[in-house]
């Protein structure tokens, strides 16, 4: 079955993380992708990540992560003739993706307004820290910088200990997602309309959206969100210490709650109202943390989860990885070994699976300018051209 974006071609000049898995997610479904990235200053993520061996051969962790099904092309685009090959490979795509500063392509020419009017179909998704327009348009950051300056960070931890920031890169993750989105509705409308899209993505704005509720909350009572830690304004709905570990609790709404204390034999605690319960918070925690002490956390989830009320034994990420859920859902790609690493490695494939024709990884990760030769030899550039491009350093 044809996966949705087969034949669609994107070229993918972005670095790091939200702009490589924004690509990375549309060539699970399909898409041609090529990757550009400078010959001798690539993508910083070929050197990051755990393992050191990895990072110094230029195939670090943080670049596999969303490396696959990728094709990987060298162009120095401080030169014109590595300009000339970048519009050869912009007039037959379909989709540009840049994370450079904003007005950086367009000092080198390779601007939104220049390479539509070479390709009037062309989707150019620009992604930055602040977007193209605004105050901040120029400035640029990483993901912590923008958990720092959006909120984020102020809002999490405890009390006691906050400012945190958050221990993943989750503005990363949700920025290439929102990017995947925004490149295949655009790509959608473009079949209906015939015409190419300018696409603006800020990583701050995405950070606004995962704060969503909290947003409009503010917007009514004029109150930050605070740092609450594991606790929730509900009781029900937080996390307590067990007999071996920490257990999170989620009954959230009524007839949750009703739920977890009929089956801790406490029915009378259970409340009518969301009122009472916020009201009621303290005398609430106090009798779940001397019940829920008495017994595992791995015990409690058991229990729990067999009465319909959800809670979660609190795991480390290896024992979450170990979880067999995650094999049946078939979340990660096992490679025993590719092109520049030696031995196996696994990648996350995709959050959701499609009945036919759904996400799959083809391919692994390439060395920097592993496909450059057969990329310039298909655009037309023969072995003396090749070569002189090579003599250059413009690739």
């Amino acid at each position: 079955m044809t996966r949705p974006f087969e034949g669609i071609r994107i070229i993918d000049a972005t670095h790091v993380l939200a702009g490589p898995f924004a690509a990375y997610q549309l060539a699970l479904l399909g898409a041609e992708v090529i990757k550009v990235e400078h010959p001798e200053d690539p993508d910083q993520s070929r050197g990051s990540g755990g393992d050191w061996d990895l990072n110094r051969a230029g195939m670090g962790t943080y670049f596999l992560t969303q490396g696959s099904n990728k094709r990987s092309l060298t162009l120095d685009l401080k030169q014109e003739a590595a300009r000339e090959v970048f519009r050869k490979l912009v007039a037959e795509a379909d989709v540009l993706v840049e994370n450079y500063r904003p007005g950086a392509f367009e000092a080198l020419g390779l601007g939104y307004e220049a390479l539509s009017a070479l390709n009037p179909r062309l989707i150019y998704c620009s992604i930055s820290a602040f977007g193209q327009t605004g105050p901040r348009g120029g400035q640029t950051a990483y993901d912590h910088v923008i958990q720092a300056t959006s909120g984020i960070m102020a809002c999490t931890g405890t009390p006691e200990v906050n400012p945190v920031k958050l221990g993943a890169p989750a503005i990363d993750y949700a920025t290439g997602t929102m990017g995947a989105f925004a490149l295949s509705a655009a790509l959608f409308q473009r079949e209906r309309t015939g015409r190419g899209q300018r696409i603006d993505l800020a990583m701050l704005d995405v950070a606004m959206m995962m704060m969503a509720s909290h947003v409009t909350a503010h917007s009514r009572t004029g109150k930050s969100a605070r740092p609450r830690g594991n606790e929730h304004e509900y009781a029900t709905n937080s996390a307590y210490a067990t007999k071996d570990g920490m257990v999170m609790l989620g009954a959230s709404n009524l007839r949750q709650q009703k739920r977890l204390w009929t089956a801790l034999g406490r029915p009378e605690m259970a409340k009518a109202t969301n009122e009472e319960r916020v009201a009621g918070r303290a005398a609430e925690a106090a009798v779940l943390r001397e019940i829920l002490a008495t017994r595992t956390a791995d015990e409690w989830e058991v229990f729990l989860q067999s009465r319909h009320v959800p809670a979660g034994r609190v795991r480390r990420m290896d024992e979450a990885l170990a979880d067999p859920q995650l094999a049946a859902r078939g979340l990660t790609h096992r490679f025993a070994e590719a092109e520049g690493v030696a031995g196996p490695f696994s990648v996350p494939v995709a959050a959701f699976g499609f009945a036919h024709g759904g996400p799959r990884v083809d391919a692994p990760p390439r060395p920097l300018g592993a496909d450059s030769d057969a990329i310039l030899a298909e655009l037309g550039y023969d072995d003396a051209a090749r070569a002189a491009l090579r003599r250059s350093g413009a690739v």
